[in-house]
C-alpha cells in the first residue's frame, strides 16, 4: 500500500491515468496525426505511373460476339484517350468463351468472357496521361451487365517508389527485400 501511496504523490497511480500522462497521449496523438497528414499530402503530389482498373461484369450480353467485342475494346481505348495499335482475339471451341487483347500505345487492354455464366472480366492498363476510367462506361453501355464490380490499382511512379494506395504491407516487404 505504501509503494501505491508514494506513486500516487508522485503522480504516477498505475491503477489510475495521471494528467501527465494523458497531456503525453494528447501530444503524441496530435503528433501523429500531424505527420500522417504530411505523408498523405507528400503522397497526393506523386502522379502513378499508370492506372490498373479490373472491371467485372456480371449478368452481361453478347459475351460470344467477336465482332461486338472487338468494336468494344476499340471504343473503350478511345473513349480513355488512348491509341489502339493491335486488337487479338480468340474463340475458346470448348465452351465459346473469347480472349483476347488490345494492344494500346499508352498500355493493354484484356478480356475474357464466360458466355454461359454472363460474366466477363476486363483489364484495362494506361498510363497517367490517358484517362482509363472512361473505359468503364464504355464496357457497361457494351455489355447491359446487372451488376459491376471495378477495382482500381495504380501503379508505381517515375521514380519507382509505390504510388497512392499502396498497401502498407507492400511497402514493408519491398523494404524487407531490398534490405536483403
Amino acid at each position: 500500500m505504501a509503494y501505491t501511496d508514494s506513486l500516487f504523490q508522485l503522480g504516477m497511480d498505475l491503477t489510475r491515468s495521471s494528467t501527465a500522462q494523458k497531456e503525453d497521449l494528447a501530444q503524441s496523438r496530435r503528433a501523429a496525426h500531424v505527420e500522417e497528414k504530411n505523408e498523405h499530402a507528400a503522397r497526393g503530389r506523386m502522379r502513378p505511373a499508370g492506372i490498373h482498373l479490373i472491371i467485372d461484369l456480371f449478368g452481361a450480353q453478347r459475351l460470344d460476339d467477336l465482332k461486338h467485342i472487338k468494336e468494344t475494346l476499340k471504343r473503350c481505348a478511345v473513349a480513355a484517350g488512348a491509341r489502339p495499335l493491335h486488337i487479338h482475339l480468340h474463340r475458346l471451341p470448348a465452351n465459346g468463351s473469347i480472349s483476347g487483347v488490345a494492344v494500346l500505345a499508352e498500355g493493354h487492354i484484356s478480356l475474357h468472357s464466360w458466355p454461359q455464366a454472363r460474366n466477363v472480366s476486363l483489364h484495362v492498363f494506361m498510363g497517367a496521361q490517358t484517362a482509363p476510367h472512361a473505359s468503364i462506361a464504355a464496357v457497361k453501355q457494351a455489355f447491359g451487365p446487372a451488376k459491376a464490380v471495378v477495382s482500381e490499382y495504380p501503379r508505381r511512379t517515375a521514380e519507382g517508389r509505390a504510388a497512392t494506395g499502396a498497401s502498407k504491407k507492400a511497402t514493408a516487404r519491398e523494404r524487407a527485400q531490398q534490405a536483403a
